[in-house]
């Protein structure tokens, strides 16, 4: 399973996005099923209300909630990374503690938000074509 973080879905839901095009074409010929996490439906929901854009085809997305076990593994992850001077952001670290207890992948267009949690802990980062 892949969890689609949000600039992949941004990409995806995109009509104009050749890129997402692309991301969409690569994902699917994995043929491994995909998710995304509450955490960026929250985030896809905020852009999408503030821009008046419709929001119906995020709910096409199987969503994996926040947990309990969640919180404890992202309250971790932000305290071992905090106390070695490198922060990271809360809903990123949320995100990943998600896909760690489920042991699944993350695939993200921007590898730098979740680097720093995958070197220390058991994070998966997708990369296609690999």
């Amino acid at each position: 399973m892949i969890l689609l973080d949000t600039d992949v879905l941004i990409e995806i839901l995109e009509k104009r996005s050749k890129k997402g095009e692309d991301l969409y074409s690569a994902v699917v010929e994995t043929g491994e099923s995909v998710c995304t996490t509450s955490l960026n439906i929250h985030e896809l929901l905020y852009g999408l209300k503030k821009y008046n854009k419709p929001t119906k085809a995020l709910f096409q997305f199987p969503v994996l909630d926040y947990s309990k076990d969640d919180a404890q593994v992202s309250s971790d992850i932000e305290c071992q990374l905090e106390k070695k001077g490198n922060s990271v952001r809360r809903t990123d670290a949320m995100i990943a503690a998600i896909a760690i207890n489920r042991s699944i992948s993350i695939l993200t267009l921007d590898n730098r938000h979740y680097a720093p949690i995958a070197e220390k802990f058991p994070l998966k980062l997708y990369q296609l074509g690999k």
